[in-house]
């Protein structure tokens, strides 16, 4: 609970700098682009100001995300930072094509700027202060795992890139008297735009759900299968609730002879563990069994993991058993994306059946949803 707590508390302090700096930005880039009559200043002071909108509703975000869970929301509100998130990236978008509309009309109703010295200087600091201010955001924002922050940090950076485009611009005016305003503005609109697309795409990804960090897959599978009588951990979900909290559920190979209070004890010494390593809570364990008596049957699952492995759409097997009394064999497979899993599942029915007619066969098809 503390942890959550600092975090909120660095987030907010985060981006209250941001706002107090890029409000500043933007004064000082108004007053250069209304005197000088440059577009490219007055665009990117606009630019500067959707940074701060979006520092302010980081804040908001970040202050109900660390709401504490309830009767009607008992997994918490950290997901809220993904909503949060994508109005971020919406402010970017709708800042990006308004600057696209208003360099436009600027091309075709050009107007002759006028810098000064002191337009100039004001502008390279402004780079300055953008790269030491997108730096100091993205590196706390990866400090606490917010995404929220950590695009900010990279759209102030970003923002110092297109600030140099328009000093250089402002130079090359000053020296050679060729305006070169309206062109610049529309590069700076048309990168906005591209961030802001970008930016809206990963949250939403965050939102529909993705595939689970590779590191993190491997850790936990190898967190499981460390503990002695583990021959596989498989099926592992991992639902995002939000930043820093994962909660997932697994299935996990025993050999047949355990007993229920030892996998009792098995399981509650692996939640623990997973969670001290990944912060990863463990909410479902699932158990395949796996013949450890007889050795014909270790034979007969590598020849039907060979059978099933020939077929192009099948990736693995796993969590296989025999009972060679009752005459079954049940085991899961991993279907490719794309194939149709109740076929896929009669093809290597009939395939196992023709090497093992007097069994019956029972496959659970599963989803390749982690490497």
């Amino acid at each position: 609970m503390n942890g959550e707590k600092e975090r909120k508390k660095l987030i907010v302090r985060t981006s209250v700098i941001g706002i107090v700096t890029n409000i500043l930005l933007v004064i000082f880039k108004m007053i250069v682009g209304v005197l000088s009559n440059s577009i490219a200043v007055i665009l990117d002071a606009v630019n500067n100001l959707s940074d701060a909108l979006s520092s302010v509703i980081t804040i908001v975000g970040a202050v109900l995300a660390g709401k504490a869970p309830d009767k009607k929301h008992p997994l918490g509100y950290g997901r809220i930072e993904y909503l949060t998130s994508m109005l971020v990236a919406a402010l970017v978008l709708y800042a990006g094509i308004t600057s696209f509309v208003e360099s436009i009309k600027k091309i075709i109703h050009p107007e002759t700027p006028d810098y000064s010295v002191v337009s100039i200087v004001i502008i390279s600091v402004a780079v300055f202060v953008k790269v030491f201010l997108g730096t100091f955001v993205k590196k706390q924002g990866n400090k606490v795992n917010s995404g929220a922050l950590a695009a900010s940090g990279s759209d102030a950076l970003f923002d110092a890139v297109l600030s140099s485009s328009v000093l250089l611009s402002a130079l090359v005016f000053m020296i050679f008297h060729i305006s070169l305003e309206s062109y610049v503005g529309l590069i700076i609109a048309g990168f906005i735009v591209k961030a802001g697309v970008e930016m809206f795409i990963e949250t939403l990804n965050d939102i529909l759900g993705q595939r689970a960090d590779k590191e993190l897959v491997q850790k936990v599978k190898g967190l499981i299968r460390e503990e002695d009588g583990v021959r596989g951990a498989y099926d592992l979900i991992i639902n995002d609730y939000g930043p820093n909290k994962k909660i997932a559920s697994v299935h996990m190979e025993l050999p047949d002879t355990m007993t229920v209070a030892e996998v009792d004890n098995l399981t509650r010494r692996l939640e623990e563990k997973v969670y001290r390593e990944t912060a990863v809570i463990l909410t479902g364990v699932g158990v395949y069994s796996y013949n450890t008596q007889n050795d014909e049957a270790s034979a007969i699952r590598d020849n039907v993991q060979k059978i099933v492995l020939s077929h192009d759409f099948a990736i693995q097997m796993h969590g296989f058993y025999l009972d060679q009394i009752k005459k079954t064999m049940r085991f899961d497979a991993v279907i490719n994306f794309g194939e149709i899993p109740s076929k896929a599942v009669e093809i290597l029915i009939k395939a196992v059946n023709e090497e093992y007619p007097d069994y019956t066969v029972t496959i659970s098809p599963d989803v390749d949803v982690s490497d």
